[in-house]
């Protein structure tokens, strides 16, 4: 009957350290969570605390590798910006150019070489913005992500978690000799549960140790990333948000001028084409209402109750007459339309 026992004894022992080997397996490349007390309650607020810490830190680490891969998206984005307004760039300044003969007159070459140079500033505040991604983001992210403090704390707390999975199976095996030696309260039983309890000892003094060890190098970490990537987060933001303002006031130049340049051409006299020998032309007198300042040589300057002798008038809002000797192009809006001159001016 002894040995039938004995034989049975030796025979669950072998299954419990197969599961011991198989929870060592499964569990060696994280922490496991457990709610069962091994030592005391001490060294459960210890285990609960590393398991907090544990999984803060994966967890920031994870988050860490989504803004690295942001940004990786953001840089692949720039460049193909970067190649794309490069060549729209050469495309508009080209055009400008092969149409500079009379760039004043065509507003669109004029356009075109406007937006073509600015082009070439945007596309240097987004090489910008990728530099600064690169160097304040991704570059200190990457390492902190790989490095070595997370790692060695992470090791840390797994080695604790195997050695607390041990002191759990230990704890298993003292109550497993205990009643052993109620039912034979053998020197040999007896040898063993002290062994086992030594063993026991052994491990509460190490898990105390490493688990100090383990709190303090993960705590330290799980710090420095919340630091790190809020840092970075924020460096992230403000380089995207000055990349805008910049590229919005850039934008806003490109505008005025072009807008300028489109108003300058629609409010110009507009250009006659030669008369033919059958075209006629009506000829009247006109009187200055509101005085006009000529911008060019076409205009025709006038003041306040000037004669004008109109000799054409345009349907974009433009008359071409004659004062004083000279000729040019004057708003017809300026003027109204007389019968004669005045007495005293005949008088005159």
């Amino acid at each position: 009957m002894d040995a039938l026992r004995k034989q049975a004894s030796k025979l669950r022992e072998q299954v419990a350290k197969q599961q011991q080997a198989v929870i060592k397996q499964f569990s060696g490349t994280g922490y496991e969570s457990s709610d069962v007390i091994v030592i005391d309650e001490i060294e459960m607020q210890r285990h609960q605390q590393l398991d907090k810490l544990y999984k803060s830190t994966r967890s920031g680490r994870d988050f860490q590798k989504d803004v690295v891969k942001a940004a990786e998206g953001f840089t692949a984005i720039g460049y193909k910006h970067i190649e794309t307004g490069t060549k729209f760039s050469e495309e508009c300044c080209q055009y400008g150019t092969e149409n500079s003969e009379n760039i004043n007159e065509n507003i669109l070459a004029k356009a075109a070489a406007v937006y073509g140079d600015g082009l070439k500033h945007v596309e240097k505040e987004q090489e910008d913005l990728i530099k600064l991604l690169s160097q304040q983001v991704l570059d200190p992210l990457r390492a902190m992500a790989t490095g070595a403090p997370l790692e060695d704390a992470r090791h840390l707390a797994q080695r604790y978690s195997r050695m607390r999975q041990e002191a759990e199976a230990q704890a298993v095996e003292i109550s497993r000799r205990q009643a052993r030696i109620r039912e034979a309260p053998l020197p040999e039983n007896v040898a063993k549960l002290h062994a086992a309890e030594a063993r026991m000892q052994e491990l509460k003094a190490n898990m105390a140790v490493l688990g100090k060890e383990a709190a303090a190098a993960l705590a330290a970490v799980d710090a420095q990333q919340q630091r790190l990537t809020l840092q970075r987060l924020v460096a992230m933001v403000e380089g995207e948000k000055t990349y805008h303002l910049r590229v919005a006031a850039i934008l806003n130049e490109i505008e005025a001028e072009m807008v300028s340049e489109k108003q300058r051409k629609e409010s110009a006299p507009p250009v006659i084409a030669p008369e033919n020998g059958s075209e006629k032309t009506m000829y009247y007198l006109a009187e200055a209402m509101h005085p006009f300042y000529a911008a060019s040589e076409k205009e025709l300057s006038l003041a306040v109750g000037d004669f004008v002798v109109v000799r054409k008038v345009s349907p974009s809002g433009w008359s071409e007459g004659e004062c004083k000797g000279k000729a040019g192009w004057f708003p017809s809006a300026y003027v109204e339309k007389r019968q004669r001159l005045p007495s005293n001016n005949l008088a005159g």
